[in-house]
Protein backbone atom coordinates (compact mmCIF):
# COMPACT_ATOMS: atom_id res chain seq x y z
CA UNK A 1 0.00 0.00 0.00
CA UNK A 2 1.50 3.30 -1.16
CA UNK A 3 0.04 6.03 1.07
CA UNK A 4 1.36 8.72 -1.27
CA UNK A 5 -0.60 7.20 -4.15
CA UNK A 6 -3.68 7.01 -1.95
CA UNK A 7 -3.31 10.71 -1.08
CA UNK A 8 -2.97 11.64 -4.76
CA UNK A 9 -5.92 9.46 -5.77
CA UNK A 10 -8.13 10.85 -3.01
CA UNK A 11 -7.19 14.52 -3.00
CA UNK A 12 -6.18 15.26 -6.59
CA UNK A 13 -7.25 12.64 -9.10
CA UNK A 14 -10.75 11.79 -7.79
CA UNK A 15 -12.04 15.35 -7.20
CA UNK A 16 -10.53 16.49 -10.52
CA UNK A 17 -12.27 13.70 -12.44
CA UNK A 18 -15.61 14.05 -10.64
CA UNK A 19 -15.74 17.84 -10.93
CA UNK A 20 -14.52 17.71 -14.52
CA UNK A 21 -17.37 15.35 -15.40
CA UNK A 22 -19.91 17.64 -13.75
CA UNK A 23 -20.51 15.71 -10.52
CA UNK A 24 -20.43 16.77 -6.90
CA UNK A 25 -20.88 14.69 -3.76
CA UNK A 26 -23.80 15.03 -1.37
CA UNK A 27 -23.49 13.10 1.89
CA UNK A 28 -26.92 12.36 3.28
CA UNK A 29 -25.79 11.73 6.84
CA UNK A 30 -22.76 11.83 9.08
CA UNK A 31 -20.09 9.19 8.59
CA UNK A 32 -18.42 7.27 11.44
CA UNK A 33 -15.21 8.71 12.82
CA UNK A 34 -12.05 7.87 10.93
CA UNK A 35 -10.55 4.64 12.17
CA UNK A 36 -8.31 1.93 10.84
CA UNK A 37 -9.05 -1.65 9.90
CA UNK A 38 -12.59 -2.15 8.70
CA UNK A 39 -14.15 -3.78 5.66
CA UNK A 40 -15.95 -1.23 3.49
CA UNK A 41 -18.68 -2.50 1.13
CA UNK A 42 -20.98 -0.69 -1.30
CA UNK A 43 -23.23 -1.26 -4.30
CA UNK A 44 -21.35 -0.98 -7.60
CA UNK A 45 -22.99 0.34 -10.77
CA UNK A 46 -20.56 2.76 -12.38
CA UNK A 47 -16.92 3.45 -13.18
CA UNK A 48 -17.12 6.54 -10.99
CA UNK A 49 -17.85 4.47 -7.87
CA UNK A 50 -14.11 4.11 -7.34
CA UNK A 51 -13.48 7.87 -7.46
CA UNK A 52 -16.46 8.42 -5.19
CA UNK A 53 -15.20 5.84 -2.71
CA UNK A 54 -11.80 7.51 -2.52
CA UNK A 55 -13.58 10.67 -1.33
CA UNK A 56 -15.43 8.88 1.46
CA UNK A 57 -12.50 8.23 3.81
CA UNK A 58 -9.32 10.12 4.68
CA UNK A 59 -7.73 7.10 6.34
CA UNK A 60 -5.98 4.97 3.70
CA UNK A 61 -7.74 1.83 2.55
CA UNK A 62 -7.04 -0.75 -0.13
CA UNK A 63 -9.44 -1.88 -2.85
CA UNK A 64 -9.85 -5.50 -3.81
CA UNK A 65 -10.74 -5.54 -7.49
CA UNK A 66 -10.38 -7.00 -10.96
CA UNK A 67 -6.91 -7.22 -12.44
CA UNK A 68 -8.29 -6.04 -15.81
CA UNK A 69 -8.76 -2.51 -14.46
CA UNK A 70 -5.01 -2.03 -14.28
CA UNK A 71 -4.95 -1.90 -18.10
CA UNK A 72 -6.87 1.40 -18.23
CA UNK A 73 -4.46 4.25 -19.06
CA UNK A 74 -3.41 6.38 -16.04
CA UNK A 75 -6.31 5.05 -13.94
CA UNK A 76 -4.67 1.62 -14.01
CA UNK A 77 -1.37 3.06 -12.79
CA UNK A 78 -3.03 4.50 -9.69
CA UNK A 79 -5.39 1.60 -9.19
CA UNK A 80 -2.79 -1.15 -9.06
CA UNK A 81 -0.91 0.82 -6.41
CA UNK A 82 -4.01 1.33 -4.28
CA UNK A 83 -5.56 -2.10 -4.77
CA UNK A 84 -5.15 -5.82 -4.32
CA UNK A 85 -5.89 -7.08 -7.81
CA UNK A 86 -7.35 -10.48 -8.54
CA UNK A 87 -7.62 -12.58 -11.69
CA UNK A 88 -11.00 -14.17 -11.09
CA UNK A 89 -10.28 -16.96 -13.57
CA UNK A 90 -7.38 -18.13 -11.40
CA UNK A 91 -7.96 -19.96 -8.10
CA UNK A 92 -4.33 -19.24 -7.18
CA UNK A 93 -4.90 -15.50 -7.68
CA UNK A 94 -8.04 -15.58 -5.55
CA UNK A 95 -6.12 -17.37 -2.81
CA UNK A 96 -3.37 -14.74 -2.84
CA UNK A 97 -5.98 -12.02 -2.25
CA UNK A 98 -6.46 -13.26 1.30
CA UNK A 99 -2.72 -13.39 1.91
CA UNK A 100 -2.33 -9.81 0.66
CA UNK A 101 -5.35 -8.67 2.66
CA UNK A 102 -3.81 -10.16 5.80
CA UNK A 103 -0.68 -8.05 5.27
CA UNK A 104 -2.74 -4.89 4.69
CA UNK A 105 -4.85 -5.44 7.80
CA UNK A 106 -1.76 -6.08 9.93
CA UNK A 107 -0.54 -2.63 8.89
CA UNK A 108 -3.78 -1.13 10.18
CA UNK A 109 -5.42 -0.28 6.85
CA UNK A 110 -8.98 -0.97 5.80
CA UNK A 111 -10.16 -3.10 2.88
CA UNK A 112 -12.79 -1.94 0.37
CA UNK A 113 -14.71 -4.53 -1.66
CA UNK A 114 -17.66 -4.18 -4.04
CA UNK A 115 -19.21 -7.58 -3.25
CA UNK A 116 -21.69 -8.03 -6.13
CA UNK A 117 -21.09 -11.08 -8.34
CA UNK A 118 -22.01 -9.45 -11.65
CA UNK A 119 -22.32 -5.69 -11.41
CA UNK A 120 -22.21 -4.93 -15.16
CA UNK A 121 -25.83 -5.94 -15.82
CA UNK A 122 -27.82 -2.70 -16.22
CA UNK A 123 -31.07 -4.60 -15.58
CA UNK A 124 -30.22 -5.65 -12.03
CA UNK A 125 -30.60 -3.28 -9.09
CA UNK A 126 -28.27 -5.18 -6.75
CA UNK A 127 -26.81 -8.52 -7.70
CA UNK A 128 -26.10 -11.38 -5.31
CA UNK A 129 -23.10 -10.81 -3.05
CA UNK A 130 -19.94 -12.88 -3.15
CA UNK A 131 -18.86 -14.10 0.29
CA UNK A 132 -15.25 -12.87 0.27
CA UNK A 133 -15.78 -9.52 2.01
CA UNK A 134 -17.77 -11.09 4.82
CA UNK A 135 -15.42 -14.02 5.23
CA UNK A 136 -12.52 -11.59 5.51
CA UNK A 137 -14.32 -9.42 8.07
CA UNK A 138 -15.23 -12.39 10.26
CA UNK A 139 -11.80 -14.03 10.04
CA UNK A 140 -10.19 -10.82 11.30
CA UNK A 141 -13.11 -9.75 13.51
CA UNK A 142 -13.32 -6.41 11.69
CA UNK A 143 -16.41 -4.20 11.57
CA UNK A 144 -18.15 -3.85 8.21
CA UNK A 145 -18.96 -0.36 6.97
CA UNK A 146 -21.79 -0.42 4.37
CA UNK A 147 -22.15 2.58 2.04
CA UNK A 148 -24.90 3.30 -0.48
CA UNK A 149 -24.37 5.11 -3.78
CA UNK A 150 -27.82 6.23 -4.91
CA UNK A 151 -27.23 8.02 -8.20
CA UNK A 152 -24.29 6.52 -10.11
CA UNK A 153 -26.39 3.89 -11.90
CA UNK A 154 -28.57 6.65 -13.38
CA UNK A 155 -26.09 9.46 -13.91
CA UNK A 156 -23.06 7.52 -15.19
CA UNK A 157 -24.06 3.90 -15.94
CA UNK A 158 -21.75 1.31 -17.48
CA UNK A 159 -23.40 2.07 -20.83
CA UNK A 160 -23.56 5.84 -20.77
CA UNK A 161 -26.58 6.36 -23.05
CA UNK A 162 -28.73 7.96 -20.36
CA UNK A 163 -26.30 9.69 -18.00
CA UNK A 164 -26.36 13.30 -16.91
CA UNK A 165 -24.46 15.60 -14.55
CA UNK A 166 -25.43 16.54 -11.00
CA UNK A 167 -25.09 15.51 -7.38
CA UNK A 168 -24.11 12.03 -6.29
CA UNK A 169 -25.85 11.13 -3.03
CA UNK A 170 -24.03 8.89 -0.60
CA UNK A 171 -25.34 7.40 2.63
CA UNK A 172 -23.44 5.67 5.42
CA UNK A 173 -25.15 2.80 7.22
CA UNK A 174 -24.31 1.78 10.76
CA UNK A 175 -21.14 -0.21 11.32
CA UNK A 176 -21.77 -3.94 11.64
CA UNK A 177 -19.80 -5.54 14.44
CA UNK A 178 -18.49 -9.03 13.61
CA UNK A 179 -16.96 -9.81 17.01
CA UNK A 180 -17.88 -13.32 18.06
CA UNK A 181 -19.05 -14.33 14.58
CA UNK A 182 -17.67 -17.47 12.97
CA UNK A 183 -17.57 -19.00 9.50
CA UNK A 184 -21.12 -20.25 10.09
CA UNK A 185 -22.32 -16.64 10.10
CA UNK A 186 -20.93 -15.69 6.67
CA UNK A 187 -24.04 -16.51 4.63
CA UNK A 188 -26.40 -14.88 7.12
CA UNK A 189 -24.29 -11.74 7.28
CA UNK A 190 -24.01 -11.50 3.50
CA UNK A 191 -27.76 -11.89 2.99
CA UNK A 192 -28.59 -9.39 5.75
CA UNK A 193 -26.36 -6.67 4.30
CA UNK A 194 -27.59 -7.34 0.76
CA UNK A 195 -31.18 -6.89 1.94
CA UNK A 196 -30.35 -3.72 3.86
CA UNK A 197 -28.62 -2.03 0.92
CA UNK A 198 -31.28 -3.14 -1.56
CA UNK A 199 -34.09 -1.89 0.71
CA UNK A 200 -32.46 1.54 0.83
CA UNK A 201 -32.16 1.64 -2.97
CA UNK A 202 -35.80 0.62 -3.35
CA UNK A 203 -37.04 3.21 -0.86
CA UNK A 204 -35.07 6.10 -2.41
CA UNK A 205 -37.55 8.92 -3.02
CA UNK A 206 -35.80 9.94 -6.25
CA UNK A 207 -35.64 6.29 -7.41
CA UNK A 208 -32.66 7.02 -9.63
CA UNK A 209 -31.34 3.46 -9.67
CA UNK A 210 -34.79 2.07 -10.45
CA UNK A 211 -35.30 4.68 -13.18
CA UNK A 212 -31.97 3.69 -14.71
CA UNK A 213 -33.20 0.10 -15.05
CA UNK A 214 -36.47 1.23 -16.65
CA UNK A 215 -34.65 3.44 -19.15
CA UNK A 216 -32.36 0.59 -20.11
CA UNK A 217 -35.30 -1.83 -20.42
CA UNK A 218 -37.23 0.55 -22.67
CA UNK A 219 -34.30 1.69 -24.78
CA UNK A 220 -34.84 1.85 -28.53
CA UNK A 221 -32.93 -0.98 -30.23
CA UNK A 222 -30.43 0.03 -32.92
Amino acid sequence: MDTNIFWIARNIWSPFVLFGMGFWIKRLNSFPAERKSMVIVANHSSYIDIMLMFRMRKTPFVFVGKKELTKIPFFGYLYKRAAITVDRSSSESRKKVYESAQSVIEKGYSICIFPEKDYLDEMILLNTFKKGAFKLAIEHQLPIFPIIFYDCKRKFPWHTHFGYVGSLRVKALDLVDTKGMTEKDIDRLSLALHKKIKDHLLSDTKKNSINAIELWRNRTPH
